[in-house]
């Protein structure tokens, strides 16, 4: 079994090939299970939590290549920030859906900031205008770099605003982008640098909106990735209600995601008004943006499926070498 680390995934899930191989998965058939939680709680680690989230492809209906399974394992311990530590660490699991051998193990944590980011550009692809210039990029934590990667990798971006509540953490950000093909700079006015973006996508931790829907401009494209659960929330009701509504899966975001139950359980839109997911997209039933100056949100909270697709590209990868 091949042991695949950060830095050798991180180099082989190159933006926009990552980008094709998700939507490949979103057009093809593959089984994703609900994602497990199990409490892990021991002495001094009251919140450890143990997530497995597994997929495989679906055979029943022909497949292109050898069929595989996979299952990212992720521990989330709340005490490692004490010990120095990341507090999530995972790793993914690929094996053979022929033998169900293990073939390679791989850093998961490198894996979902890659595909989470892939995501995010997948929906770009048919959501944002074909000459979206301006990004402007809300949060400034380990996932920030890739969406912004991602995002110039399908969009002719060449204008970067970096926001951070910590003004600190989007300079820092922004220097270590120094030498891209865009240029990337840190803003404290996030109202104004919302006004002027083509493309608005915000990975936070945030509890309340940060994003306003007056401040939108006609065309532009929020993408949200930050909040996970229906008590976090990165876009206020006048977001929603001026965009048409786009997400990665209607089950997940339709239980998870704050950006969307909120606005639903108070009425502002209902499930109806959430318009495609990204088999909708990828599939071709949905075309996406209508026009020039339609606003569109996407919001992610991640699946399986992408995992599973991410780690099929890299073994393919590994294994011709």
């Amino acid at each position: 079994m091949r042991v695949v680390e950060a830095e050798e995934v991180g180099r082989l899930l190159v933006y926009p090939d990552l980008v094709d191989a998700l939507e490949a998965a979103f057009r093809g058939q593959v089984v994703t299970p609900v994602r497990h939680h199990h409490p892990v709680a021991r002495a001094g680690e009251p919140d450890a939590m143990l997530l497995l989230m597994p997929a495989w492809d679906d055979v029943s209906t022909g497949f292109d290549g050898d069929p595989m399974i996979g299952i990212k394992i992720v521990n989330v311990v709340p005490g490692n920030a004490e010990r120095g530590k990341a507090s999530v660490v995972g790793s993914y699991l690929l094996m053979s859906g022929v033998t169900g051998e293990p073939v390679a193990m791989m850093d998961g944590s490198r894996l979902t900031l890659r595909r989470t980011a892939a995501a995010s550009a997948l929906a770009a692809r048919t959501l944002a205008r074909p000459d979206a210039a301006r990004l402007v990029m809300v949060g400034a934590g380990a996932l920030a770099p890739h969406l912004i990667e991602a995002h110039a990798s399908v969009r002719p971006i060449r204008e970067v605003a970096v926001w951070n509540h910590r003004p600190e953490k989007a300079v820092a950000l922004a220097e270590s982008l120094a030498g891209r093909p865009y240029r990337v700079t840190a803003v404290t006015d996030l109202a104004a640098a919302v006004a002027e973006a083509d493309i608005v996508s915000a990975a936070t931790l945030s509890s309340e909106p940060v994003i306003r829907g007056a401040w939108l401009k006609p065309g532009s494209h929020v993408d949200l990735v930050g909040a996970f659960t229906p008590a976090m929330r990165e876009s206020d009701d006048e977001a929603v209600r001026r965009a048409r509504v786009f997400v990665d899966t209607r089950g997940g975001a339709l239980k998870e995601a704050g950006d969307i139950v909120r606005p639903i359980a108070d009425g502002v839109i209902t499930a109806a008004d959430v318009v495609a997911d990204l088999f909708d997209l990828c599939r071709g039933t949905d075309p996406g943006r209508r026009g020039a100056d339609e606003i569109t949100l996407f919001k992610s909270v991640g699946t399986a499926l992408e995992d599973l697709a991410a780690a099929r590209l890299v073994w393919s990868r590994v294994a011709g070498a």
